[in-house]
This record gives C-alpha cells, structure tokens and sequence, in this order.
C-alpha cells in the first residue's frame, strides 16, 4: 500500500529544507507529519502516541537548531519517528521495526541525525552532558540538547546527570517533555512535583507578569541581574512550595509552556540559544496529540499494532480455536492466584505494570502490588528490604531491564541471601524492538553469581510451577525465572499447582544416537524438529533441563554416559550460557562428546520479527533438524573412512 506525505511535507528532505519555509508555515507542516505518522503506524505497525505528543516539539528543535552539528539526544526514542521522517528517512519510514529496515529508535550508523544510540530510559541528559563537555574541550559552538520525558526523570541516572551538569559550566539544554504518562500512568513524588508547577495558575500568572516587569526595569548599578534572578526566586517560594528542584541543581528553569504551540516554542528556543549554562525547559504535552482515541487512553495506544485510522479498529487474528495466552498472562493471572493463599506475596515492577501483566494484581491487591516508576536499582533493593521482612517479593523485569540493576541483584540481593523471585519477562529474541530489548545475556551474567537458582520454563504448566515452588517457605535462595515474549503453547493452561524440586530436569524423550538437550521455551522447536526427523527415521532423545543453575547433574550423567553428540538449545548468549554450562560439566567430569551449542550468536541482533530473528540466529525447529542431521552425517562419513 502507498503511503504519500501531504504536499508540504514531501519537499522536506532534510532540515535545511525546513528552515527555508517562513514561521506561519510550519503550522502546515506539524499537520502533514502528524498525519503521515498516522497513515504509517495504522498500516505498517510500530510504537505511535509517543511521536505524535513531540511533533510540534521535533518541528521547532529542526527549524531553529543547526543539526546535525546542533546534537539532539532523545530519550528511550519511542518519540522520534518525526524527527526520523524530518531528517532525510521519510520515504524509507514504512520499512520501520521491519526486518533489515529502519530502526524504532534512533540508532548512530543509521543516521547522523542520531546522535546516540536509545532503548532504555534516563540516558539522555548524561549523553547529551557528555556530548557539552567535549565540545567545550574542542572550542566548538555546538548547542547539545536532551529530550526527556517526566516517566524518565524518576531514574536515579537523571538525576545523577542533573547534579553533574549543574557544576559542569556547559551549555546543555534539557527539554522535559511532561505529559504525565509513560506506557502507563506515571506515579512518584516527582509526578506531585510536575503536577504542582504545571496546575498552579498563580505561579505561572505572577511568573510572567514578573518576567514582564523585569523587562522594563533598568539593569545597571542599582537592579542587578543578580537581584532580578533573586526577586524571581522569591516569587516562586511564595506561590509554590516546591518549584525550586531544578534550580537546586543550578539549573535555570523555564515554563511550563504549551509544547503544541509551535510558534511559542520555535520563540522560546530561539531565546533560549543566546543563554549560556545548564537550562531545563518544561513543556506540557499530550501524548497521542492529533488522535482523539490515542489522547483517551494512552496506555492502549503507546503501541497498538495495526488498526483502521478511522474507526479506531485495532485489527486482531481471529482464531477458529482456543489459543495459548501470553505468557505474561499466565504470570499476572497466577501471582494473583498464589498472593490469594499467601499473604507475604508482593510484586514489584519499574513502571511496566501493562507489559509485564502485574497490572492484573494491582487491581485487586493495590497495596501489594507496586509500580516504582522507571527505577530498575530501586525496585530490587525495595524488594530485598521487603524480603528481610519475610515477604515472598515477586519482582517483575524485562531482561534487558534488568541488566541496569545488575550490582543491586549481587549486592543487596544474592550477598544476603534474599529470597526474592525475579520473573524476567521478554528473555530471548523480543522481535521488532531489536538490540536494545533483546533479553540476550540474562543467563550468563546471573549464571556466574553465587546463591542464585536460575531457571526457565519450557511451557505455561512449567511457569505456574515454578512460580508456585519460588514461594514457598523452603526457598531461601534468589530465584530467577525467565520467560520470552509473547504465547506459549497450552491454550489449557491453568493447571493444579505442583512442586518442582530444585535442579530437576526432565526427560521428555528417549532416542538413539544423539540427545538434545534445552532450556526453555525453545524446547518446543526441539520438539518440532524431532517431529520433522522422525519421518527421515532419525530418533533423537529430548531432555529439558529446566534450571541451568544448579544445573541437573544426575541428568547430564545419564546424557553423556549414553550419547556421543550433543545438541543444546536456548534463547540466551552462547557465550556464557546454558551450552557452556553442559561444557564445563562435560571437562569436569571428563566426559567426552561432540556438543553443538545453539542459540543467539556473539554478535549484535539487529531487529526482526521473533520468527525471522530465530531462523537468522540459527536455533528455530529447522535449524535443529539441521545441526541434528550435520552431526549424523559426520558420523557416517568418520565410520565409512575407517
């Protein structure tokens, strides 16, 4: 389907062709691009309220900043699908989150435009503060802005950047773009803090009309600047108690304005170029701006996938047969089920009550189920300090979330012995969010730390029991359970709980000649491919290991004493991973076999579907069928040389 920008737009190639166009002109221009999203989005999928809040925003930094030279740092980057289509990727936006096309986050190799490479939340301001320093180092006149969103500031990070940059003499411009809501509903005293500045009449009314005054008075030996900055301070004690956070930072604050009035921010950046030192400008937005359903519930549409532009129709696969659920709905649905018979059960999620399901519980147990906002550090040492208290904290985390609270697992958590369960949701190959969301390196970087058990359920049955096993009062260890994206594969899945003894695997199939071994959810491609084999009249043994750390030492025994080659599979490293674990078994016990680790490659996985990236990385059912029949055949040939 072809996709056209609206007349004006199309003759935008880059931001020089922007700045050619008169002021009244860009009113158009926000239109057409905030409708060209729209058409993308409802057809080709993506992330969608984000970009459309910053349009008028992205309109005014290109128009009045010379970029690339100028270096704008986004923050996360669900928002810069205007600044992708304003900065020469326009005609090639539809191949967006595809496989092998553009990125959904801005990305250094795709574009120079991009200054630095996001995902994640709350790095901009030090990326951005980094970019300040060295361009005062070089004697250059670059201007270095951050774009951060009010969900982003509760990350202890921007605050370190903030302290940073208050001393640091740069000249940093850090845009807060508040709009109240990340995926979900922001939470935090922070969130108090914005809402007090941005509904007070009285502050913002005697703000400008002080401002106002300032202007006509005459600034000489008898009313300093100083003093203006003083009296300004004083007025703002008097009508808000606490508008001076930023300012405590050596930050010079301006706002909040409109962020969809591009007039009066194209004037207040143009201001705001000629003021040297740290500036933080605070804009108020409305995510989803220009789409009346994305405006009323912004959490449905942060990313909806495809839909009908007019009616509002998200388009849904309509199934003749039960499917499975998702496996972040077995976990939402089945912590609500144990917290009912256990009264120590909290869960704890960085801002991600949506997309990890706890928004399940807190419905019904608001006051044991927390949203700590986008604080990864802070949600598992919160949930140590719950655990030393003897409640069972489930503490739920996307993977590659979780390698920013890296030292809190090994130092507040695995050093104490703290019973807290983390559910690592999105472990493995996430799909079109690519490699900063991958969960690649989970197993490897907890694998090495000690008192840690670590498994990964190859079905729903396998997570409602291992959920059910890291809750009782026998566990005394941290527990990590990880689990991919998306369904799993029993549409009847609410099973009879069922304990699981630590460091058990399972032999799901007996067989000659070569056994594979898995770890997780890729079990089901093993399964798959020894379907395909079996009608080749190959018959390879299955083993699911289930808990790589301990590892099933009794179950490897039995492996290694009766096959020769060796298959692993798992959507992990294979650096590191659960291969390596069955390896160093293998040396230590002075086993000798052929062993072929499948799993993601020691390279960066660029985005994709899950499908396309499983197949590319070589551990779906046709890549095992495959490493299956290769080391069959290296058996034949050894047996006819000799």
């Amino acid at each position: 389907m072809e996709i056209l920008p609206g007349k004006l737009l199309a003759t935008l190639n880059n931001p020089d062709d922007l700045k050619k166009l008169n002021k009244a002109d860009l009113h158009k221009v926000c239109d057409e691009l905030r409708q060209y999203i729209i058409d993308v989005v409802s057809v080709y999928g993506g992330h969608f309220a984000a970009s459309l809040g910053v349009v008028e925003l992205t309109v005014a930094l290109h128009y009045i900043y010379n970029t690339p030279y100028d270096q704008l740092v986004w923050d996360v980057g669900h928002q810069a699908y205007g600044h992708k289509i304003l900065t020469g990727r326009r005609d090639n936006f539809i191949t967006n989150r595809k496989y092998k096309g553009l990125s959904g986050f801005p990305k250094r190799s795709e574009s120079e435009y991009d200054t630095f490479g996001v995902g994640h939340s709350s790095t901009s301001i030090s990326a951005a503060l980094g970019m300040a320093i060295a361009s005062k180092y070089k004697g250059e006149n670059r201007k270095n802005i951050a774009i951060i969103g009010d969900g982003s500031m509760t990350a202890g990070m921007a605050f370190e950047a903030m302290n940073h940059a208050g001393v640091a003499d740069t000249d940093l411009l850090v845009i807060l773009n508040d709009n109240g809501i990340g995926i979900d509903p922001n939470v935090g005293a922070l969130k108090e803090y914005l809402t007090d500045i941005t509904i007070s009449p009285t502050y913002n009314k005697v703000r400008d009309d002080v401002w106002k005054l300032l202007g006509k008075l005459p600034v000489g030996k008898t009313f300093t600047r100083d003093m203006a900055s003083k009296l300004e301070a004083s007025v703002k004690g008097v009508v808000s108690k606490s508008s001076n956070l930023f300012e405590a930072l050596n930050f010079r604050y301006f706002g909040p304005i409109d962020g969809h009035n591009i007039t009066k921010l194209v004037d207040t950046l143009q201001d705001l170029k000629n003021i040297p030192g740290p500036k933080l400008l605070h804009i108020i937005t409305t995510k989803g701006k220009g789409y009346a359903l994305a405006e009323k519930d912004q959490t449905k549409w942060h990313a909806p996938g495809l839909f009908d532009k007019l009616s509002g129709e998200i388009y849904k696969k309509k199934f003749d047969v039960p499917q499975p659920p998702k496996y972040q709905d077995v976990f939402g649905h089945t912590i609500v089920e144990l917290a009912e018979k256990n009264k120590k059960i909290f869960g704890i999620t960085p801002a991600m009550p949506s997309g990890s399901s706890l928004n399940i519980m807190m419905k019904v147990m608001p006051h044991r189920a927390i949203d700590v906002g986008i604080a990864e550090q802070h949600a598992v040492t919160v949930s140590a300090g719950l655990a030393t208290q003897g409640m069972k904290v489930f503490c739920n985390i996307y993977s590659s979330f979780m390698q920013r609270a890296y030292d809190q697992v090994v130092h507040d958590v695995a050093i104490q012995k703290l019973p807290v369960v983390f559910c690592l949701d999105r472990a493995g190959l996430v799909g079109d969010d690519g490699p900063t969301h991958h969960g690649c390196y989970d197993i490897a970087y907890f694998r090495c730390i000690p008192n840690m058990i670590i498994a990964s359920p190859m079905n729903e049955k396998e997570l409602r029991n291992l959920m059910y096993t890291a809750q009782l009062d026998s566990i005394k260890y941290p527990f990590v359970i990880r689990y991919p994206r998306g369904e799993g594969v029993m549409p009847e899945w609410k099973t009879e709980f069922e304990e699981i003894q630590i460091g058990t695997g399972r032999k799901l199939k007996d067989g000659n000649d070569i056994a594979i071994l898995s770890l997780g959810h890729p079990g089901n491609f093993a399964q798959a491919a020894i379907r395909e084999l079996k009608t080749e009249g190959i018959n390879p043994a299955h083993y699911d290991l289930r808990f790589v750390k301990p590892i099933d030492e009794t179950l490897l025994h039995e492996v290694f004493s009766k096959y020769e080659k060796i298959i692993t599979v798992e959507d992990g490293t294979i650096v590191g991973g659960f291969g390596t674990a069955v390896l160093e078994f293998m040396a230590a016990n002075n086993y000798k076999a052929t062993v072929k680790i499948l799993g993601i490659p020691d390279r960066i996985v660029e985005h994709g579907t899950p499908k396309e990236l499983h197949t590319e990385c070589g551990y779906d059912a046709a890549a095992i069928a495959t490493a299956v029949r290769d080391l069959l055949k290296e058996e034949i040939k050894i047996s006819v040389t000799n």
